[in-house]
């Protein structure tokens, strides 16, 4: 009996390991499905939807989309950008899309060709479909993305400009060169990026993340504020020890363009969910930007003309 009893207890003990992966691989899987898909473009698409519990569908509720870098996902952007917690303070509605994908990891299409459409499609359609189900505001819809979602979100801007109140970008893989982007309203953008971003050099140039050649950030936020029409001297401050904020101010509409510059920031978003230090570099929690982006969003409406 003593054998038998000694013999079990080791079964177990070497089955044990095993019923923890099987555990942790469902955990994994609940923690990050998404909850919601609909067919764009003859394909599911998929997304992460948040409600607050403070949402009335009596009234006008401003919705938030919030896209993933490449090779990520819907709950890992929720994780890393904080969005459910501000939602929860402010009250709005948040939406995280997956990219596609295909034959490799996921991903947004932003650098041209006819998959960039029909991403652009698929981020429209998610709109109507969230208008049908909840009493959005559909003049304060905001964009905004970490990486390639923020490539996704420069494309947004220039693509569903009559759709999107304002955007903002974190870190974000630009691929859209400036001549594509043809609309020509005034849309407000709020950036952040770490000058020591190793995957999306802060002063441009070639990475191991694509063969593209990624703009200078300041340069590129410059030639934001012109398309804003904005003044042509900005406004710098110094918001942290390690934090320096760029506004250009008297935009048309009002549509200020604003820059936050991370000194020694990684590939990361400031003052969210860190990624790993070795992979993406340092994580500054001396401003939220998610926090700040509300901030900058809630000042903004869709001006119908």
């Amino acid at each position: 009996m003593k054998r038998g009893i000694v013999i079990g207890s080791v079964l177990a003990l070497i089955n044990l390991p095993v019923a923890l992966v099987l555990i942790e691989a469902v955990s994994y899987h609940v923690r990050n499905r998404s909850n919601g898909s609909i067919v764009s473009s003859g394909l599911e698409r998929e997304y992460l939807l948040y409600v607050p519990k403070s949402y009335d569908r009596t009234k006008p509720t401003p919705l938030v989309i919030s896209m993933h870098g490449g090779a990520l996902w819907p709950a890992a952007q929720k994780e890393i950008s904080q969005w459910n917690r501000v939602a929860d303070e402010h009250g709005f509605i948040v939406v995280y899309p997956s990219g596609v994908s295909g034959r490799g990891p996921r991903a947004w299409r932003a650098g041209g060709g006819p998959g960039l459409m029909r991403d652009v499609r698929f981020i429209s359609e998610l709109i109507d479909t969230l208008q049908a189900s909840y009493n959005i505001d559909s003049t304060r819809v905001y964009a905004n993305g970490l990486s390639n979602g923020g490539g996704m979100t420069f494309v947004l801007s220039c693509t569903l400009s009559d759709r999107i109140a304002a955007v903002g970008v974190v870190a974000p893989a630009i691929f859209l060169p400036w001549p594509h982007c043809m609309d020509r309203r005034a849309v407000p953008m709020i950036a952040f990026h770490g000058t020591a971003d190793h995957a999306v050099p802060y002063h441009g140039g070639r990475s191991w993340v694509a063969p593209n050649v990624f703009p200078d950030i300041p340069a590129w936020t410059e030639k934001w504020a012109e398309r804003n029409r904005c003044a042509p001297n900005p406004v710098d401050s110094a918001v942290a020890a390690d934090v320096r904020r760029r506004e250009y101010t008297s935009c048309a509409d009002g549509a200020a363009v604003v820059l936050y510059t991370v000194l020694e920031g990684g590939h990361t978003w400031p003052g969210g969910g860190p990624l790993p230090e070795w992979f993406a570099g340092t994580t500054s929690n001396s401003i939220d930007a998610t926090s700040l982006m509300w901030a900058f969003f809630r000042e903004q409406k869709l001006l119908r003309k």
